[in-house]
């Protein structure tokens, strides 16, 4: 049985995720933006009523993953104020200009959320060089990478994936993520050897995730 952290962007679907075995939830708003910060007080509700781990999202805004001064403070400033909430980790991702994996800004907010582990999410799919940013995601702190292997969905990355999950050799997880579904997720669990797997579980295009799907990808 593979562990299963289902994306969510709204609170609906955070419960369905809760009520049908997900392991864990990564909760962020803004699903046509492919994730941003979710609002303080839904997040507040939602903490109250799961017992399950909440990783948040810390995104200022949709679009790529360099940030502006202000958009970085920004980031700082949300990741401190969820943090009171007892989440249980973050999830975000710093490039520069150049795409490669800003270090300076991502161990800044690594630190900010210590004791709490954070997943560098998909801006490593946008970052240049597959095994020169791993080592950089790892060196920066970071518990786990969400990838589908620098391709536009998992099955396309796999043979990367693969690669991954040997190269870092347990000192980072890969969450394996991007077009994952219960059709596919034996495949790729065989074929990459990971133990975690993402998905948003939403499965007619809608904004709600599919309990059933839930279970699929569970029970697979």
């Amino acid at each position: 049985m593979s562990k299963i952290e289902i994306a969510c962007f709204n609170p609906q679907s955070a419960m369905i995720a809760f009520e049908n075995g997900a392991d864990r939830i990564e909760l962020c708003d803004g699903l046509s933006e492919g994730g941003i910060t979710p609002d303080f007080e839904i997040t507040k509700e939602l903490r109250e009523k799961i017992n399950i781990p909440i990783f948040v999202m810390i995104r200022p805004r949709g679009g790529n993953f360099t940030y502006s001064n202000d958009e970085f403070e920004q980031m700082k400033k949300e990741l401190i104020q969820l943090k009171s909430l007892k989440v249980d980790g973050f999830v975000f991702g710093i490039l520069d200009e150049n795409d490669g994996v800003n270090v300076e800004q991502n161990k800044i907010l690594v630190d900010l959320a210590h004791p709490l582990p954070c997943t560098f999410h998909r801006a490593f799919d946008r970052a240049t060089e597959l095994e020169a940013s791993l080592e950089k995601v790892i060196g920066c702190g970071f518990k786990t990478i969400l990838t589908s292997g620098q391709k536009p969905n998992v099955v396309e990355g796999k043979e990367n994936l693969k690669k991954l999950v040997e190269i870092s050799n347990g000192r980072i997880e890969i969450l394996i993520g991007g077009g994952l579904r219960s059709t596919n997720i034996q495949d790729i669990r065989e074929f990459t050897h990971a133990g975690y797997f993402h998905s948003s579980a939403i499965t007619d295009g809608g904004q709600f995730a599919n309990a059933d799907e839930i279970v699929a990808l569970k029970g697979k």
